[in-house]
């Protein structure tokens, strides 16, 4: 399968700043979407922006013109890069990944996720 591992997470201040990166590692083939997603305390896992394996990227209103994500296709990482950060951001952010991998007879789809990374924004 698929692994994914998060990093970059942490506290910081309101308008302060905060890079995410996920790797994806395993017997991976190729890796269509990548994405980030947050869930706050009390609500729902919201997506917050995704990328394709052309560059195509596609963000939640309430982060766009702050957060930006790319991704390195040769390491199979995708960063999420937040900038003026507010309390509201506040939330367990997920990395997903979508692709294919191999296997010792043929290739199967996949669809992970990592294991989540805590940001806190203080005012």
């Amino acid at each position: 399968q698929v692994q994914l591992v998060e990093s970059g997470g942490g506290l910081v201040q309101a308008g302060g700043s905060l890079r995410l990166s996920c790797a994806a590692s395993g017997s991976i083939v190729s890796i269509n979407a990548m994405g980030w997603y947050r869930q706050a305390p009390g609500k729902q896992r919201e997506l917050v922006a995704l990328i394709t394996s052309g560059g195509s990227t596609n963000y939640a209103d309430s982060v766009k013109g702050r957060f930006t994500i790319v991704r390195d296709n040769a390491k199979n990482t995708v960063y999420l890069q937040m900038d003026s950060l507010t309390p509201e951001d506040t939330a367990v952010y997920y990395c997903n990944a979508a692709g294919r991998y191999r296997t010792y007879f043929s290739q199967e789809v996949f669809n992970s996720w990592g294991q989540g990374t805590q940001v806190t924004v203080f005012p």
